[in-house]
């Protein structure tokens, strides 16, 4: 995770394309310029930083069941709670799964764990569109990085009787 790049996730440990279920990886840095203003002395992860990690889990999600013919873009936060401090050197475990996606929109529920437990949850909404051209580069080579690429096996298809 490195804060101050929105970089929020670091990988992906399980990706179910037919299922539209993500589990990820997001290891809070021991250090940040962020901690240094939240909050002095007393340094924690700030809720817009998790609803963000929250929504990178639902994009990363998104782009691998739209095979990244298209870029999610979040548009809307709804039922968000935090419900636990988060600190300096955690793991949090990230999962989101797919609600809706249909007429350029998308929704996704997506929660974030600390050793099991409950840290904060969201509905998400997106808006899904054509890629801006020199975005689809970089979100291509971020999510190798982190692992989605390798995950994205073929989604089974119905096949018709003979």
């Amino acid at each position: 995770m490195r804060l101050e790049y929105f970089e929020m996730i670091d990988s992906v440990s399980q990706l179910d394309r037919a299922a539209g279920r993500i589990e990820t990886v997001a290891l809070v840095p021991m250090e940040s310029p962020v901690f240094e203003g939240h909050f002095p002395s007393y340094p924690l992860v700030p809720g817009v930083l998790l609803t963000e990690t929250m929504a990178q889990a639902s994009g990363y999600l998104l782009l691998a069941h739209l095979d990244f013919r298209l870029m999610p873009f979040l548009i809307a936060v709804e039922k968000a709670r935090f419900r636990a401090f988060v600190g300096p050197g955690t793991r949090l475990d990230v999962e989101a799964s797919l609600e809706h996606d249909g007429s350029g929109y998308a929704v996704t529920k997506a929660a974030i764990r600390r050793e099991g437990k409950l840290v904060a949850d969201a509905e998400l909404r997106f808006r899904t569109m054509p890629f801006p051209p020199e975005l689809e580069p970089p979100m291509r080579a971020r999510a190798a990085q982190i692992g989605l690429t390798g995950l994205m096996q073929p989604v089974p298809t119905e096949s018709a009787p003979a």
